[in-house]
């Protein structure tokens, strides 16, 4: 008798999935749970940018040979080649691009240089479109192997003489919503202080705490402010600082218009012309920014730190404020007594940054807040210090149990001693005084910096560079602001009170909003070994450590790197190994900060993920309210959805800032710049400015010669001169040419440079 076949049933086969990541040059990346793979550009099956995509792996030997895409996988490191097998899920369904007419057609090219189709409309369905405009295309169909994509025009964008169609495109390419509701309006229009209420809820008054804020010089809105007393406690002295946030949640109520308005943006959008701002300016600049001499409500963590910055206890609770100065970064740190003034570009030169307004000029004197005293003088007051710390029912879980009253002010028995009284009334006494607290202050954080460094923090000291305009858009110049006392001293506070707030939700079981950082993965770091090796400092730093990821290591790297020629680019690398930090419900640690428990409480005006943790604290202090379990409900959603928009944000700051780099640098076509070489591939090097700009130089311009690629030191060598090019080599280029709406700059060597 014949056997019977097995007709088991087959198991369907499960494929890596991941995010297409496409590069300009028409091959791509997709991370995956197996790892990352290399997408040739013939094999990516019709995938745009941002696309969740099913991959299978190709044989070894199947990417032999490669042409368009050889010299991108030789740039990023030799990586397992797949195909797309299929798109799960679009990231576009609509895309901007300049529309060029082509009878019958009117095509769209896409402005994203990460999205290599262009897309097919029929010329009749818009016929009054300018050759050149930009427009929105809403794709109908999709590439595939044997057909293009096609579209129809939604709305043309600019005209073709439209001055900021560049900025405009970012901000329809990332889908930005730039209107509130009527309702969201509405709300924001009818929201006040409330002294009153605030008192006789619990909400603490701190009128009399000399309070300042520290933000750059173009900041419109404040979200928090610092303070620091030396106070008496327990029978020892220590140094009160008090980290003091806008309170955004007592005006933006869950499911309210304007809570849902905040929630879909997730974020601010801080592009090079404009704020996209999350909650309407009436609350943004407002009632919630804390400026100088307006009665503010904020959420108060105060920090009982003693003369080595150890903390020995700490407070979370709601406040009145009225912050009584408004310094920028350049004044904080001239009180500090330092000199790193930002640095602004002009042409190939830069002068010290001027433009800042003077000591005289800022806020000091805040005669509204003289005001507010004298209003208030005639009246009963208890002071804050003669108050005891908790009150019943409200504070329980921020006070220790042997703490029965609150902290005693010390008697400002000398220079270095700083009361919590704002005794100082002219502006002489009132710089003194705030000159003393910033320098306590930029102590205390100089201890704490370094405490983090021995738990490993890493600390990449990347350059922020600003395009300046003028009041008609146009790029004036490149302002590159550099980490120094002042920002230090404001970013190691901040820092401090979001662990303190996440350790605090954590030790409550309480749920929170957690900023978690994961280690990078060993792969990426062990490609950067033997690019590293190419420099004499590496010889000191273990490799094994290194490429294991240990952030002790990692730190003695950048930190030899530093002021070397090379070291941004390091700096640089290091980072773009590392995963990027996200928001999740689970607790998972900060690597980057080498924080056990991190979450963002400190801007709750500009992040989604900090209000939640604002009403997190006040459930966990007044109890938790009605709609608690929606909240909590949606947490796994919400911090999904803000890293997306995260994400967004940062790509449309850095377009948008690139866009106006490259239009300022268009004037300058035929210099000489200073260059460090960002990028080697066997397509040529990728060159970086001194003001950040990044441009390319093909390796057929490099000379008469046969360069020879080394993938795995990434240097470029020819083979008959010997000439050698590798990251980090400084060299002197020629800005050859500028497309400001791509943007391309095009780079090639000086006469006299080395070939």
């Amino acid at each position: 008798m014949p056997r019977s076949k097995n007709h088991t049933r087959r198991v369907a086969r499960s494929r890596p999935r991941g995010i297409m990541q496409l590069n300009p040059e028409g091959y791509g990346f997709v991370r995956t749970s197996e790892g990352e793979f290399f997408v040739p550009h013939a094999k990516l099956g019709g995938a745009f940018d941002g696309d969740l995509v099913e991959v299978a792996p190709l044989p070894a030997n199947a990417s032999k040979g490669r042409s368009r895409e050889g010299s991108g996988s030789s740039r990023y490191g030799h990586k397992r080649a797949a195909r797309v097998v299929s798109v799960i899920e679009r990231a576009h369904e609509v895309v901007v691009g300049r529309f060029e007419a082509a009878e019958p057609f009117g095509v769209v090219v896409p402005l994203d240089p990460h999205i290599p189709y262009d897309i097919f409309t029929q010329l009749s369905e818009a016929p009054d479109v300018e050759d050149g405009a930009i427009v929105r295309v809403r794709i109908a169909q999709f590439p595939s192997r044997n057909s293009a994509a096609t579209g129809h025009i939604e709305k043309v964008l600019e005209h073709v003489d439209g001055l900021d169609e560049g900025v405009d495109a970012v901000v329809a390419r990332h889908k930005f919503e730039t209107a509130f509701s009527d309702a969201a309006l509405a709300e924001a229009r009818g929201a006040s202080i409330d002294e009153v209420g605030a008192l006789a809820s619990g909400y603490r008054d701190l009128r009399e705490r000399f309070v300042f804020t520290i933000d750059p010089d173009d900041a419109r809105d404040f979200d928090d402010a610092l303070s620091i007393e030396q106070v008496e406690d327990q029978g020892r002295l220590l140094w009160r600082i008090g980290v003091h946030i806008a309170d955004v949640s007592h005006y933006v109520e869950w499911g309210s218009a304007l809570d849902l308005a905040a929630r879909r943006r997730a974020t601010s959008v801080y592009l090079v012309d404009r704020v996209i701002p999350m909650i309407p300016e009436e609350l943004s600049c407002g009632l919630c920014s804390l400026a100088p001499g307006e009665l503010r409500r904020s959420m108060t963590v105060d920090l009982y730190v003693d003369e080595r910055a150890q903390l020995v206890r700490y407070e979370i609770y709601p406040a009145l404020i009225c912050s009584n100065a408004r310094l920028t970064y350049g004044e904080a740190l001239e009180m500090l007594g330092g000199e790193g003034e930002p640095v602004t570009f002009e042409g190939g030169k830069h002068t010290p940054c001027s433009d800042s307004p003077a000591l005289e000029n800022s806020p000091l004197g805040c005669s509204r807040r003289a005001e507010l005293r004298a209003e208030h003088a005639s009246r009963p007051h208890s002071e804050i210090e003669d108050q005891p710390v908790a009150v019943e029912g409200l504070y329980r879980a921020t006070v220790p149990e042997n703490a029965g009253r609150a902290p005693r002010a010390v008697p400002q028995r000398s220079e270095d001693c700083l009361s919590t009284e704002y005794a100082p009334r002219s502006q002489e006494q009132r710089e003194t005084s705030l000159r003393k607290r910033l320098r306590q202050l930029s102590r205390l954080a100089s201890l704490r910096h370094a405490q983090r460094e021995r738990k490993g923090g890493i600390d990449f000291d990347q350059p922020e560079a600003r395009v300046m305009l003028d009041e008609a858009g146009r790029p004036r110049g490149v302002e590159l602001r550099r980490k120094n006392a002042a920002t230090s001293l404001v970013e190691e506070m901040m820092i401090w009170a979001n662990e303190v707030v996440a350790e605090h939700l954590a030790k409550a079981k309480s749920p929170c909003v957690y900023r978690v950082h994961e280690a990078p993965d060993l792969e990426g770091l062990a490609q950067l070994v033997p690019i590293f090796e190419e420099f004499s400092w590496f010889e000191k730093i273990d490799p094994v450590g290194f490429f294991t990821g240990s952030q002790h290591v990692l730190q003695q790297a950048v930190s030899a790197s530093r002021g070397r020629a090379e070291g941004e680019l390091v700096s640089s690398l290091v980072l773009r190994s590392m995963k990027r930090a996200v928001y999740r419900e689970k607790n998972c640690g900060h690597y980057g900060l080498a924080s056990a428990t991190y979450c963002h409480f400190t801007s709750p005006i500009r992040r989604y993920p900090d209000l939640m943790v604002h009403r997190m604290l006040k459930a966990e202090l007044f109890g938790r309210p009605e709609k608690f379990d929606q909240m909590t409900t949606n947490l796994g959603w919400i911090c999904e959805h803000s890293s997306g928009m995260e994400r967004e944000a940062d790509d449309a700051q850095r377009e948008s800032e690139e866009l106006k780099l490259a239009e300022y640098l268009q004037q300058f076509v035929g210099q000489s710049f200073s260059a460090i070489v960002s990028g080697v591939s066997q397509g040529g090097l990728y060159a970086r400015l001194e003001n950040t700009a990044e441009g390319f130089i093909p390796v057929r311009t490099l000379g008469d010669d046969y360069f020879s690629f080394d993938a795995t030191r990434y240097t470029l060598t020819g083979e008959e001169t010997g000439v050698r090019y590798r990251l980090g080599q400084r060299i002197a280029v020629v800005l050859f040419a500028v497309d400001p709406r791509v943007p391309q700059i095009d780079l090639r060597l000086a006469q006299g440079t080395r070939r």
